[in-house]
């Protein structure tokens, strides 16, 4: 099976090549779409009865951001932080100020109150050595339509995810061995840690009964296996992820490819899709490329690198498709599939 690592080409999933920008335009994401408005908390969780698989001595830590509906009152948050920002702009060569990434104008409202009444919750998992702001304008349009959405950082599996002390690099990212397996494996016990935290935390009244989860790449693998592990997730989109062992579901499954992910990974999806019992969709998105589902492709075009990325590139992580139709057919497809299960 071809390594997750051959489709892994973005840093901190938003710049693609190294290259260089002479100024620093105004960044912002689509508005959500949505008739509620956005709350964002961010919380670092640590699991103190498993150790950290990446680096054993340490117990499991995780930043997790959740977006709920909220009163509109707050701040805005920052969309990365000034040392994620910074990070990535040093790595990549880039032409910016350190804080560009820090200020892409997001839609949600730093620590706003919870609006009441019980929701259900959808997880979200990136793509490998991706952190988890790259899906932040799916999690967006999924928060405003009502969803509580907690985006997962996978400690060790991104480039550049700011803990409370500092800077945390991705040790799996690079290894001559293929460690995404046992990231996905990894992952998924993650993923049952959030749902156990959430579910004890009176700040979200989320319905036990109506919890989905949601992938890209890495994260789509991680999105099957922690519904194999873990039967409270009713429902789950794969976006351009392989299917890592045996993965038997009789829940809801979306799996909405590229053509790109068709090349590498569609053995695995082939030799699954008879074990997916429940109900279930393959869909090809055309002219996409693997990371269409993430913010990268409208930073990319806002910051006007994608002239200066390789063709080859572009077509493999962005493909032809405009970015902005792309995202909006992601977040449509995402937001009407969980809508229809949760109303079950």
């Amino acid at each position: 099976m071809k390594s997750l690592m051959v489709l892994v080409a973005v840093i901190a999933g938003l710049l693609g090549v190294p290259t260089a920008a002479s100024a620093a335009p105004n960044l912002s994401l689509p508005a959500p779409g949505g008739p509620v408005p956005i709350g964002l908390r961010t919380l670092h969780l640590t699991d103190q009865a498993r150790a950290d698989p990446w680096v054993p001595e340490k117990r499991r830590e995780l930043m997790v951001n959740v977006w709920y509906p909220a009163f509109p009152v707050g701040r805005a948050p920052l969309y990365m932080t000034h040392a994620e920002s910074a990070a990535a702009v040093a790595g990549r060569k880039l032409d910016l100020p350190p804080d560009t990434l820090s200020k892409v104008r997001v839609h949600s409202r730093e620590n706003a109150p919870s609006l009441p009444g019980r929701r259900p919750l959808v997880l979200l998992s990136p793509g490998a050595g991706n952190n988890r702001t790259t899906l932040t304008a799916m999690a967006e349009r999924l928060a405003s339509q009502g969803f509580v959405v907690a985006g997962i950082d996978h400690a060790h599996e991104a480039w550049a995810t700011e803990f409370p002390d500092g800077l945390r690099q991705c040790v799996a990212c690079g290894r001559p061995d293929d460690p995404w397996p046992a990231a996905i494996a990894n992952r998924a016990i993650d993923t049952s840690f959030v749902i156990d935290t959430l579910l004890k935390d009176s700040r979200w009244s989320i319905d036990a009964g109506k919890i989905g989860m949601a992938g890209h790449s890495a994260g789509g693998s991680a999105t099957a296996a922690s519904m194999v592990a873990d039967r409270r997730i009713k429902a789950g989109v794969n976006v351009d992820g392989p299917f890592y062992g045996t993965v038997s579901l009789d829940r809801p499954v979306l799996l909405l490819t590229s053509p790109i992910g068709e090349k590498h990974f569609s053995p695995t999806w082939d030799e699954t899709w008879p074990r997916l019992t429940g109900p279930k969709e393959r869909f090809l998105v055309e002219d996409s490329g693997h990371s269409s589902v993430t913010d990268a492709a409208i930073l990319i075009d806002q910051l006007g690198l994608r002239p200066r990325i390789p063709p080859t590139e572009v077509e493999n992580q962005y493909g032809s498709i405009d970015s902005r139709k792309a995202l909006d057919f992601f977040r449509d497809r995402l937001t009407g599939f969980f809508k229809q299960w949760s109303a079950r």
